[in-house]
Order: C-alpha cells, then structure tokens, then sequence
C-alpha cells in the first residue's frame, strides 16, 4: 500500500478507507461498482445535453441530473480525503486530480458557459476498472506501453523537431514559388499547408497552381509517407524490448548453459545435470 493513500487513524475513517480504497471486501467491491454505473450515467448525460434536439426538450432534466452527479462525486471526493492519512498528496496524485477535475466542470460552468463539455474527464476514472475487477493483465500490458513510450520520448521529440525544420523549409518554398495570388498569402499560411499536406490529411482549402508548386506538392505527399512510418516503427522497437524485459529468465544449465527448460524440468535434457530449482541458473 503506497504512502499516499495509507489510512487515517480512527475507527469510522479506516473502516470507510476499506470501503472506499479496498475492492477486495464484498463492501468495498459494491462500492466501486456503484462509482462506476454514476460514471457512465454522468458522462451519458452530458453527450446527451450536446445534441440539440434532447437539449431543447430534456435540457432542464439533464441539467438536474448533472448537478446530482457532481454533488455525489463531490461527496465522495472529500471523503476520499478524509480518510487518507495525507490528504495533499493524494490529490496530487494521478487519481486523486481526475477525482478533483471530474467535480470542477460543473461548478466552472457558472462562470463560463459551456465548460460543462469538459465532464466526460469523467470517464478517465473507468480506468480503476482495471484494478477493480483485477484485470492484472491489462496492467502489465500498460507496463509494457509505458516502458516503450519512455523509451522512445526522445528519439520521437528529435524526429518531430526534424519535421518542424522540414515543414518550414517546404512551405517557406511553397510562398515563394506559389505567393499571395494561389492562396499562399504568408509564410505561417505555407506551414499550414505543408502540415497537412504531409501528414496525407489534404483538406483541400489551399492548393498549388503552377507547375513548380504541383511538382513540391507531389515531393510533401512522398515524403509524408516515409515520415509516418517513423515514429511507428521507433514504438514498436521498444515495445518488443519492453516486452521482451518483462518476460522471465529462461531456466538455463550451469554445466552446458542450455536454456529454454521447462518450468517443472529437474535436469537439463542435453547433459543430463541438475537445474536449479524454481527459476534460472547461473550458466556459461
């Protein structure tokens, strides 16, 4: 159990702490099921509001409804920090600022309208899914993704800055060969069009009209090909190392270094020596 989240002293605030925190408990299990049903009805109703024609006849309803929501996960917010024995830290904790930003929105939307949009932050807090019905799987899994995005942060930062100086180069082109009269009105505006030109998005709104520009146009779409399959390819290296480190050290002979015994293996079958019982050997 992590520092953050240990139990208050006191009688009523640890047994609520089980309630709350545990979900190995029949108590704490029902609980966290409930959370989860008021978080999918909460972010149901506010997809619902969105749509014009429910808002104009149910507006006043899932307004009430909205309001309820946030006052049950307000309360349950406070009590989250009740019964922590270090309530600060657990709101700077990963959950405890989804639990905070869930409740915000609601009450920011009596200053600025529309702000209510920002509820479904509420359904990042299905992710206690995972721990709550013990999906232990699913959390290595992340593991693996979390290594290998870690891993390469840094070679897909230098490969977006290479983009950035690419996408400049080109559409600073662009303005000069194409200028003002094709739409090209800035070099800003030129970017813009490098973008998305070589990300294959072609929106359309901007397009070259001289032969020069037509031919660049044709040399962006080749190379945004190329570019896409980058950063594709840096992920997947890693996660293959990631995964690979997460596997178990294969059982390995220390007299002829063989490996890739079977769990329950006594001796190596090339040589006929002892393995070390239950897990890998040191070997040559």
């Amino acid at each position: 159990m992590s520092e953050a989240i240990e139990p208050a002293a006191g009688g009523w605030r640890r047994r609520l702490y089980h309630v709350i925190f545990e979900h190995a408990t029949p108590a704490g299990r029902a609980f966290d099921i409930a959370l989860l049903v008021l978080i999918l009805g909460s972010v149901a109703a506010v997809l619902l509001e969105s749509v014009p024609a429910v808002r104009l006849r149910w507006g006043a309803a899932l307004v009430a409804v909205e309001w309820t929501f946030t006052v049950l996960f307000t309360v349950e917010y406070l009590l989250r920090l009740a019964v922590v024995r270090r309530p600060l830290v657990y709101a700077r904790s990963f959950f405890g600022v989804i639990d905070l930003l869930a409740v915000l929105p609601t009450y920011l939307r009596l200053l600025l309208p529309g702000s209510q949009a920002l509820l479904t932050l509420r359904a990042v807090r299905l992710l206690r899914v995972f721990r709550i019905l013990k999906l232990g799987h699913f959390l290595g899994e992340q593991q693996v993704l979390v290594r290998a995005l870690r891993a390469s942060a840094r070679k897909i930062v230098i490969f977006i800055g290479g983009v950035l100086v690419l996408v400049l180069v080109m559409g600073s082109l662009m303005y000069l060969i194409e200028g003002p009269e094709s739409g090209f009105t800035s070099i800003p505006i030129s970017i813009y069009w490098a973008i998305v030109t070589m990300t294959t998005v072609g929106f359309g709104d901007i397009v070259p009209q001289t032969t020069l520009g037509r031919m660049l146009a044709a040399l962006v779409m080749i190379i945004g090909y190329g570019i896409i399959a980058v950063p594709t390819g840096i992920v997947t290296v890693e996660m293959g190392r990631a995964a690979r480190s997460s596997l178990p050290e294969p059982r390995r002979c220390p007299t002829c270094g063989l490996a890739d015994h079977a769990d329950d293996a006594a001796y190596c079958r090339r040589c006929g020596a002892e393995l070390a019982a239950g897990g890998a050997a040191g070997g040559g």
